[in-house]
Parts: structure tokens; sequence; C-alpha cells
């Protein structure tokens, strides 16, 4: 452990952080998983209300530093492409 204040005071806050972008991402990537178990069944209306659901996810992600602007650009270009793909 630390031994100046301000560096035990630092290590409080990244595991605090750590924690927080733990839980974020996983609610990140639940919801892009969501989408692709949707779209696996066949059921349209449900892959297309996941992704409606994943996408402000994944900008909120973006928001917060998780991941670059290009990798959600890539999530969503791609699971659009796999839910428009089944009409």
């Amino acid at each position: 452990m630390a031994n100046i204040k301000s560096a035990r005071k630092r290590a409080v806050q990244a595991e605090n952080n750590r924690q927080r972008n733990v839980a974020q991402r996983s609610r990140f990537r639940t919801s892009v998983k969501k989408v692709l178990k949707a779209v696996l069944t066949g059921d349209k209306t449900a892959a297309q209300a996941a992704f409606n659901e994943a996408v402000p996810m994944i900008d909120g992600a973006v928001t917060k530093g998780l991941i670059h602007k290009n990798k959600a650009a890539r999530h969503k270009s791609r699971l659009n492409a796999r839910v428009k793909a089944m009409a």
C-alpha cells in the first residue's frame, strides 16, 4: 500500500473507477449479446428492439471513455447490418 496520503487517495479512486468501468463494460457487452441472440433466433422485431436499446449503451461507453469511438461505430454498423439482413 502507498505511504503518501495523496497516493493512498489515488489508490482508492483507482479501485472505485475500476469497479465502475467493469460494471459499465459488462452492460455494454450484454446489450451487444442481446442483439446477436435475437438475430440468431430469427425474430426481427426483437432484434430491432434490442438494437435500439444497444445503441445508447454503446454511445454511452464512448462518452465514459470505455471504448474508442471507432470501435463503437464498428459495433453499431455490424449489428445494424445483421439486423437489416434478416429482412
